[in-house]
């Protein structure tokens, strides 16, 4: 079983202050006991900033996305070499803001998984369905296509992926999957894991999809779920950490 890891993508929000704060807050929750891994996301300005305030500490760094290739003339992008170089441990890839507003199908996701392996980043892949595909019955074949295309573009080793199911229909809109129906997404993710790899262990499986400390604690009770994705309640310390605290102490027994 893999040790949980919550994370907070915190998209376009904050200024640098505040980014700050809530950064060195996370990071005084960590030092107090142990718990899960823990994962900040914060937007590209800030990465240098959050950095240094996280670091030394086990609060990892991540981007919230990566371009495919190292560097060019691609006036507005980030390379995962650059990433990488601010202290990034992790990006985020395929999130659904950005494959409905930037029009990143499959082969962009994969595109972007290969180059966070070549920048030696943890890519976090995200995976869901809409409300019209899970209403048509078509959750599971959409999180496989999405999850397979992402799995084969990464070499044999996938112990540095992690895959987020984040229902497209709970983002953002105060609804929540069930924790029946989270788990079956998770199960047939780590099925896909076990059948395309079946070398590969310990690949972690988070929820994402308006994540509360509501929702969290019957959600990261599940053997299934391994942590979780966390997007508005990661905006504010006292929100995210209660989440972080939500984890049951009997996850967090190994190391990831």
């Amino acid at each position: 079983m893999a040790r949980p890891l919550i994370a907070g993508n915190w998209k376009m929000n904050l200024r640098l202050s505040e980014a700050i704060s809530l950064a060195e807050a996370v990071r005084r929750e960590a030092e107090k006991a142990d718990g899960p891994d823990l994962l900040l996301c914060p937007p590209f300005p800030f990465l240098a900033a959050v950095g240094e305030a996280l670091r030394g500490s086990r609060v990892a760094l991540g981007a919230q996305t990566l371009h495919p290739e190292p560097k060019g003339a691609y006036t507005g992008e980030v390379a995962g070499e650059m990433l990488a170089e601010v202290g990034c441990r992790f990006a985020i890839v395929g999130h659904s803001e950005r494959r409905q507003h930037f029009r990143e199908d499959n082969a962009a996701v994969a595109a972007r998984v290969r180059a966070a392996h070549r920048a030696r980043l943890a890519a976090l892949v995200c995976v869901g369905e809409t409300l019209p595909e899970r209403e048509e019955g078509r959750t599971l074949e959409v999180v496989e296509r999405q999850a397979g295309a992402a799995l084969e573009a990464h070499p044999s080793d996938v112990a540095s992926v992690t895959v987020a199911y984040e229902p497209v229909w709970a983002i953002g809109t105060g609804r929540i999957a069930t924790v029946e129906q989270a788990a079956e997404a998770h199960q047939a993710i780590r099925r896909l894991v076990r059948e395309t790899r079946p070398s590969a262990r310990d690949v972690r499986v988070l929820y994402g999809g308006s994540v509360t400390p509501d929702t969290a604690p019957a959600l990261l009770a599940h053997p299934e779920v391994d942590g979780a994705l966390v997007g508005g309640a990661s905006l504010k310390a006292d929100s995210f950490l209660a989440i972080v605290r939500a984890v049951p102490k009997a996850r967090l027994g190994r190391s990831a």
